[in-house]
Formats: structure tokens, sequence, C-alpha cells
């Protein structure tokens, strides 16, 4: 879909909820949760029909209402913060997520954590390399030993720039779920 198709088919209506979403021109808009979660839904249901064994949802959002009768479904959401939070215990965690707009969802995601995490922003789409460093220093300087970056935008070259400069672990949110979703592919 076009950028203009996105917002003409996906427009937030009066009552509806707003979903941030970039598009693919590499605009940040809002968009109805409602009618994303409606065909999110469908396409889920489609799926399932086609007996595939395993569903992956690509979403860094907490999109809900969505069940399967043969898939597996694996939502992000429900799995990233218990097994960060499994994987960091007793460490201090710093986030890097990319715009401002999306905290409020981001202190929510990691209430699972034992002790609330840090936060820095750092866009993967239109920052730097250094935007990504300073990002994950400040969140060193205020006492994290374990960085995430959280957003289907970080790919594994951020994760290396990080960890070679800071020498500090590094998880990638992405990879962790696919990885989880690869095991079970047969």
């Amino acid at each position: 879909m076009t950028p203009d198709e996105v917002m003409s088919e996906y427009a937030v209506g009066d009552g509806e909820k707003g979903l941030l979403t970039l598009l693919s021109n590499n605009q940040l808009v809002m968009v109805s949760r409602q009618k994303i979660e409606r065909d999110v839904r469908s396409a889920i249901a489609m799926l399932d029909r086609q007996n595939y064994d395993v569903i992956l949802l690509l979403s860094s959002e907490q999109l809900t209402g969505f069940t399967t009768h043969h898939a597996i479904l694996l939502e992000p959401q429900r799995i990233i913060p218990p097994l960060v939070a499994s994987i960091v215990d007793g460490h201090q965690v710093g986030v890097i997520v990319p715009v401002e707009e999306i905290m409020p969802m981001q202190r929510q995601k990691w209430l699972s954590l034992e002790k609330s995490p840090y936060y820095a922003l750092a866009n993967p789409f239109t920052g730097s390399d250094s935007e990504l460093l300073t990002a994950g220093k400040t969140l060193l300087e205020q006492g994290a030993d374990v960085l995430v970056l959280d957003c289907l935008g970080y790919y594994q070259h951020h994760r290396d720039v990080l960890q070679k400069a800071l020498d500090v672990p590094v998880l990638l949110s992405n990879v962790l779920v696919s990885r989880l979703a690869a095991e079970l592919l047969v």
C-alpha cells in the first residue's frame, strides 16, 4: 500500500485509539488501532486455515484479540518481556527505543523486570551509529549493565556497534523472538 492508501484505509476514526506506525516513506503516523487489529486478526485466521504450523507476529506494539485453532501464534509482546526478565535477572537494564512517542507503551511493557529499566532514544531508521552509541553510553552512565534494543528496525549491526564500543551485553528483541520461532519450525 502507498502511504496515501494507508492513511485513507486506516485513518483514526471518532472514538478509536491511535497506533504509531512507520510508513514505507519513513513517515511516522498515527493509524487506527482497531482497524489494524481487525485486519491482522483476519490475516492470522487466513494463515491458520491454511494450516501453517507457526505464525510470528512482528510488532513491537501490544495488539490484542488474536487466536488460532491450529497454528502456534508467537506474539513478541507476550514473549519478549518475560524472556528478557529471565535472562537479565538481577541486572540493571537499559532499553533503547526509536522515538519518544512509544515511551508510555515501553514503560508498561517492562513492568516484569525486577528493576525499572532506564530508557534512551536512538532511531534506527534516521539516526547514526554515533547517536546509538550516545544512547548506550547514557544508559551505562545511569547504571545499566545490559542493553536491550527494542524495535524491529534495529539489526545485528546496531547490536555489534554497541557491544564492540561499550563492551556490554546487548539483547536484540527481534532476534530473541525469531530464534524462538526457528526452534518451532520443522
